[in-house]
């Protein structure tokens, strides 16, 4: 299977156009897939894909193990209601009732953030698949966190160099899901985990800022007022125009993107409008 692949922003982010994501690939196919993901800074679009949701478990499962997988790690039983009754390895993102009833999460990532940055082991791939979208809005944004460290002064690199911050499922708790749908375990530990403030990719080797509001709640050893000026410096940071692409979704877009490298923020400014994606989650590395 031939593919040709063209770049969608000056600092990352690219297409990938002539794969189709429903067919099994081959290994040489899927390690040029990988590679292309990887030089264009972990974010590739796959547009006009038909797949079904065992060929869009399937293609995710070449990344790695997913969590919600027979034997693999669930995701926090705050979001079971979310995940597909007959494929518990997809995160369903979706306005859409059935029965009086939501679908899956509205409204969902509206906030920058990492996925399941909380985790011991955080998320790695992130793959969503559009099979219903807004006319007009329901873009995401994604910052370049790997450009965004490389900006920064040699001093500033050395003074993070030795940081870990805490990551915590009751921050988003507290902003992004109402106090009756939150299971109480979720908030006793199990989802809270701390991570160096900058990570090396293990399979670039590049390094990138790994902090995201949505689910880091502070320096690890710095009083509030410390680590808040520090994280408030590097989110304003992160987020500059220059390294951020936003990407317009179109119907059958498969996007890959690489949570160690960059995180993302999902713009709601489509009112009422149907969406419906699902999502799977590659489990990463622990974070060095």
């Amino acid at each position: 299977m031939d593919f040709t692949v063209k770049p969608l922003s000056p600092s990352f982010a690219a297409e990938i156009v002539g794969l189709d994501a429903s067919q099994p690939l081959g290994d040489n196919v899927f390690g040029a897939v990988r590679q292309a993901w990887l030089d264009a800074g972990g974010l590739v679009v796959i547009r006009d894909q038909k797949l079904a949701t065992e060929q869009h478990i399937a293609f995710s499962r070449r990344f790695g193990p997913l969590f919600g997988a027979p034997g693999e790690t669930p995701l926090q039983q705050t979001v079971s209601r979310y995940i597909h009754p007959d494929h518990p390895e997809i995160y369903r993102v979706s306005n859409k009732l059935k029965d009086g009833e939501p679908m899956g999460r509205a409204r969902a990532g509206t906030y920058w953030h990492s996925d399941v940055s909380f985790k011991e082991r955080p998320a790695a791939a992130s793959i969503l698949y559009a099979i219903e979208i807004p006319g007009v809005g329901g873009d995401t944004l994604y910052a370049n966190m790997t450009a965004a460290y490389e900006a920064l002064s040699a001093t500033m690199k050395a003074a993070l160099a030795p940081l870990r911050a805490a990551h915590d499922f009751a921050q988003t708790a507290a902003s992004q899901f109402a106090k009756p749908i939150v299971v109480e375990d979720d908030l006793k530990g199990g989802n809270r985990s701390i991570h160096p403030v900058v990570r090396t990719h293990v399979e670039t080797g590049r390094k990138s800022l790994y902090v995201n509001p949505g689910m880091t709640t502070g320096l690890d050893g710095f009083a509030p007022a410390e680590s808040k000026a520090i994280l408030d410096f590097l989110y304003a940071h992160a987020t500059k125009p220059e390294f951020i692409y936003r990407h317009r979704w179109r119907q059958g877009d498969l996007v890959i993107w690489d949570n160690r490298a960059l995180m993302h923020y999902a713009v709601a400014d489509y009112g009422e409008a149907p969406r419906y994606m699902e999502r799977t989650t590659v489990i990463g590395e622990r974070p060095v």
